[in-house]
């Protein structure tokens, strides 16, 4: 089951323990098959784990995959195309939400080509306290190797036109409908 090209989904993600981490009340998905989902957030309401929401700043074109243990936020701003890269399990979607469990790793890659991993202390702390396998960090590693490579070589999504070609397809979409 995929979700509808031309609607809003929630997108949930939540923690190893079962516990709701955080919740996008709209991505317009303007791509959706079983390779993956690309959902663009625009003005979004984020909710909290806490209940704190906050409205999210610029365009964002978000990548899913149903086979890689990340997904891709691509922040549009002025100065540039910003990538927030969480490691995650392989997403799914259930007709209710696009869902993924978070695992803390995040990698923050900047227009200049720069990257920073973060939340490393986090992840140890998770891994220990929701006790992770070792058979998942294992993969986390792994997927952590193949996304910093994606990264580098600028393969999809990781450069400038994918974002344009799916953020130029969601402008006319919605301008379509309005």
């Amino acid at each position: 089951m995929y979700p509808e090209v031309g609607t809003e989904q929630y997108i949930q993600s939540f923690k190893h323990n079962g516990s709701l981490h955080r919740t996008w009340c709209k991505g317009y998905i303007v791509e959706s098959d079983e390779k993956h989902i690309v959902a663009v957030t625009n003005k979004t309401w984020v909710i909290e784990s806490d209940g704190r929401r906050w409205l999210t700043r610029e365009p964002a074109v978000c990548f899913f995959w149903p086979d890689r243990w990340y997904n891709v936020i691509s922040m549009i701003r002025k100065g540039g195309v910003y990538y927030y890269c969480n490691l995650a399990s392989p997403t799914l979607f259930d007709g209710e939400a696009i869902k993924n469990i978070d695992y803390d790793l995040d990698v923050k890659l900047y227009p200049d080509r720069s990257y920073q991993i973060l939340d490393e202390n986090e992840y140890r702390i998770h891994a220990r306290e929701m006790n992770y396998i070792e058979d998942i960090r294992e993969i986390l590693d792994e997927q952590m190797d193949e996304l910093l490579a994606a990264m580098e070589a600028e393969e999809d999504p990781f450069n400038t036109k994918c974002i344009e070609r799916y953020y130029q397809r969601y402008l006319e979409m919605t301008h379509t409908i309005r």
